[in-house]
């Protein structure tokens, strides 16, 4: 243990040698996310997140909608069209204002894409002066919403060449790009003429840091002053260092199980409550996650207010009960003690992928708590593109997944895309539920809380009862920092790291 932690921390120093330490004012940041590329469909988040570009609306911790390049909003009683009114004092990188018609080219590009935009109903952009006016085949009230999405981060018209392709982020937030040196190191500066002030720190540096017990180590010994995404089995340990202050928030990404309903395992209600029934999800999530608190007893986490209802009954492990469902769905057991039915053996594959590393292990538990039902399920570890892949050729099986929830911070938009007709890559697949396809559609069509509280409740209840995905833990994000910066705080939504309200604590 000793020879593999001397190595943990060689490893950790010489990444960390090239976040520049010769520059003490520096911000360091270390986190998992690589920057693979700068188109903002593909990475737009490294860039919102470090508070480079901005997107018209943001979204604060609660997940309310609140001005960001946009200081205002309105829509017309048709509901058809909206307007979002540009900040006078907002200017680009480069010095060029943010101007109605920069921001509305930018949002177009956007919406040619392959980002959320394109999954609204969504008619044309065009600009009004300062306005940005969006018009819509039909009411659509979350469209705030998915304009908080990092693929809407609007960037000057220098970001883009003569075809329209970006080969430079110029955004319009408090810190520009000094350089990037993909996938690995971005070197940041303030811009000096940010709408909302001055950030206290000048300087910041972020690095891709793949393994969370490097990140661990490098802030243990100071290298990095910031770190995201630790581990569990970290966060125990870098409580104990006085040097340091640990933040965790539970955040809208739930662990599922995707199924494949049109399968003759899954095809049956009964089957699928017999799988959630057979769950350890407090085992797993006390011996894997290091917090019991985040068993998922239904989709949404308790965070997500109005979405995660104390009405439906909580999703809780019987083996008993999942026995008696699998009976009741004709399954009897083999000479193995596996469950057949008209001559086929309940053995499935449960495809999952190491990106995020709590995943393999708790697919070996769920492995051995299947078992206990009769069922095998065989655990393979891939990449995570065989999921979509899986889907859209009809061979995946059972996928244990981690599914982001405020990606568009009103839940109505993953709603839309996962338990449509036909599913999605990340969502449902063989189950069609009519019901909650009205519901959600009937939810993106109206903002008025009283009308949206009952139809949000009944579609909680659906999915708590179908179960075309299956919850097995909630999640939460855990950042560490150096107790020589303050101003710190953690976003639930991971939307914006606030680096620009970070100072100095000495």
């Amino acid at each position: 243990m000793r020879t593999l932690r001397v190595l943990f921390t060689t490893v950790a120093l010489s990444v960390a040698a090239s976040l520049n330490p010769a520059h003490a004012e520096v911000l360091k940041v270390a986190g998992p996310w690589e920057i693979t590329g700068i188109d903002p469909a593909q990475t737009g988040y490294v860039f919102s997140r470090l508070q480079v570009a901005e997107t018209l609306v943001t979204a604060n911790h609660e997940g309310e909608i609140v001005p960001a390049l946009a200081n205002r909003w309105s829509v017309s009683g048709d509901g058809l069209t909206w307007r979002f009114t540009l900040r006078e004092n907002a200017r680009f990188h480069d010095g060029m204002p943010v101007t109605g018609e920069a921001a509305a080219a930018s949002l177009q590009r956007a919406l040619a894409g392959v980002g959320v935009l394109a999954q609204a109903p969504i008619e044309d952009i065009a600009s009004d002066g300062r306005d940005v006016v969006i018009r819509l085949t039909k009411p659509f009230s979350a469209l705030p919403a998915y304009l908080v999405h990092f693929s809407t981060i609007v960037l000057a018209p220098s970001s883009f060449d003569a075809a329209g392709k970006v080969t430079q982020i110029v955004g319009s937030g408090p810190y520009k790009v000094k350089s990037l040196t993909a996938p690995a190191r971005l070197e940041l500066q303030a811009s000096g003429g940010w709408w909302g002030g001055k950030p206290a720190i000048e300087e910041v540096s972020y690095l891709a840091v793949g393994q969370g017990e490097t990140r661990a180590l490098m802030a243990e010994s100071g290298e990095v002053d910031l770190a995201f995404s630790m581990l569990p089995v970290s966060v125990d340990r870098l409580k104990a260092n006085p040097r340091l202050d640990v933040q965790i928030a539970t955040i809208p990404r739930t662990r599922i199980l995707k199924l494949n309903a049109a399968s003759p395992f899954f095809d049956q209600i009964e089957e699928r409550q017999a799988i959630s029934a057979a769950i350890d999800r407090a085992g797993i999530t006390k011996v894997i996650l290091r917090n019991p608190d985040l068993a998922a007893t239904q989709l949404f986490p308790p965070a997500m207010k109005g979405w995660n209802s104390p009405d439906v009954q909580p999703l809780v492990r019987d083996v008993d009960k999942a026995k008696e469902l699998l009976a009741a769905a004709g399954w009897r057991a083999g000479s193995d003690g596996i469950l057949e039915k008209d001559g086929k053996r309940f053995s499935v594959t449960l495809l999952t992928y190491s990106s995020w590393p709590e995943l393999p292990p708790i697919a070996t538990a769920l492995q051995a708590q299947l078992r206990q039902v009769g069922i095998e399920a065989k655990v393979s570890v891939g990449n995570s593109s065989e999921i979509p892949a899986r889907h859209q050729d009809g061979t995946l099986e059972m996928g244990l997944i981690s599914r982001l929830y405020s990606i568009v911070p009103d839940p109505v938009g993953t709603l839309l895309q996962d338990y449509g007709p036909g599913g999605s890559d990340w969502g449902s697949m063989g189950w069609d539920n009519k019901e909650i396809q009205s519901v959600v559609e009937q939810l993106a069509a109206t903002s008025d809380a009283a009308a949206r509280a009952p139809l949000q409740g009944r579609a909680v209840e659906i999915l708590q009862q179908e179960l075309p995905s299956i919850p097995v833990t909630w999640s939460e994000l855990a950042i560490v920092s150096n107790k020589r910066v303050s101003g710190v705080q953690v976003d639930p939504l991971e939307v914006n790291y606030g680096l620009s309200a970070i100072r100095w604590a000495d």
